[in-house]
This record gives structure tokens, sequence and C-alpha cells, in this order.
């Protein structure tokens, strides 16, 4: 439950996929930072959803079929906004973002309408691959909206209700985290960064990098 800042609501979507290693004890540590967590099973193989069917707190929305990340984070905030929540948070369930940050996010939407974790302030543990797409990316996304994008690649973040009423997204992948960017600030809402740690272990990605680009281009003529 959140206790933070007891005038206002915070849901957590976190969605996922085959994340039978992590998911539950990434959505334990988060249940104690918000209200409720709306969890979205983008079609997982394993038992992903077992796991965390059983959870107080916790609703779960099943895919039968892989659509992608972009899919499932649409799917959540349709269910945040319909349950009239104040902020959402989203982070991934593979371990990868720490929910103890959550208060963090918290404070720092007040003066914001988005707010994403910054992880290129501390690179050491980020593949080199990884930091290339993300300045790069970064880059063309700063020219794109005409605001300063420091991690445009993290999906660590923070929304106001206002922003997912006012955005729907078209993409179905990773890229779909861009184009809210671009839609955002195409409507003047204000984007902040707070720093995070880059957390990396034995999860395994999921993303296609041909695919990956193919989507972000698509983006930038959006």
């Amino acid at each position: 439950m959140n206790n933070l800042k007891s005038n206002l609501s915070v849901c957590a979507v976190i969605p996922f996929f085959n994340e039978e290693a992590f998911i539950r004890d990434v959505i334990l540590k988060t249940k104690k930072y918000v209200d409720q967590i709306i969890a979205v099973n983008d079609g997982s193989t394993d038992n992903s959803e077992k796991l965390i069917k059983d959870l107080d707190g916790v609703v779960v929305l099943t895919g039968k079929i892989n659509r992608g990340k972009g899919f499932a984070l649409a799917k959540g905030f349709e269910e945040c906004v319909r349950k009239n929540f104040d902020i959402i948070i989203t982070l991934d369930g593979d371990n990868q973002h720490n929910p103890e940050l959550i208060p963090e996010f918290i404070s720092a939407i007040g003066s914001n309408d988005i707010v994403i974790g910054n992880r290129l302030g501390n690179l050491k543990n980020m593949p080199i691959a990884r930091v290339l797409s993300n300045k790069i990316t970064s880059f063309l996304l700063s020219l794109k909206t005409r605001q300063k994008i420091l991690d445009s690649q993290c999906g660590y973040r923070a929304y106001k209700k206002k922003v997912l009423e006012a955005i729907k997204t078209d993409s179905v992948g990773y890229e779909a985290e861009s184009e809210i960017l671009v839609l955002a600030a195409r409507l003047s809402f204000r984007i902040g960064f707070i720093d995070i740690p880059t957390i990396y272990g034995d999860e395994k990605s999921k993303l296609n990098p041909i695919e990956a680009i193919k989507g972000f281009i698509k983006i930038l003529f959006v």
C-alpha cells in the first residue's frame, strides 16, 4: 500500500513474458510501494502467471499470444485509467528495475508529467552495444521532441493519469516507449528524469535488434 502521498493513488504496470525466474520477487517488492499492480502476461509459455495469480493486490491480464511490450503496456494503461489511478509506474518483470526507487519516481512526478529512469549517469554495468544504442536513440529523440531526452530506452517510468488518457500509441513493440515520448512532447507534457542504477544479471534480453531499429526509425517519422 502506498503511504507516501495518501491523497494520490498509485498503480504499477508490469508487463512480462516468460519471467518465472524473477516475476514473483519483483511483484512482492513492488507491492510495498503501490496500491495495486496490473501484471500483463504477454503470452508467456512458462509458469510466470501461476507464480503470481494468488497474490493480493495483483490483477493479472492474460494475453494468449506474445504481441510485444508496447501492446502489453497499452493494456495495462487502459486498466489503470479505467480504475482512475492518479500515478502509474511502469517497471520490467526481469529484475532490472529496483522497486525500492518507486518513492523517488512518485516524488519527482509532482513537477513533471512523465518521469523516466536515467541509467546513463553510470555506465559501468551496461553492455557497450546498449550504451551506443541508447545514446544514439536518445540524441535523435531529443532532436525530434525538442526536449532533452537523457535515456530513451528505460522502461522504469512514472506517468500522471492525464498523460495516458491523452496518448494512444500505435506501436506494439519496444518502440512504443519512444512513441510515447514523441506524442507527449507534441502535447507539451513535461518529461523529467531521475538517476537510477544499471542492473544486469542472469536475465536474457528479448529485444530483437533488427525489429527494434525498424520500429524506432518508424517513430522518427510519426
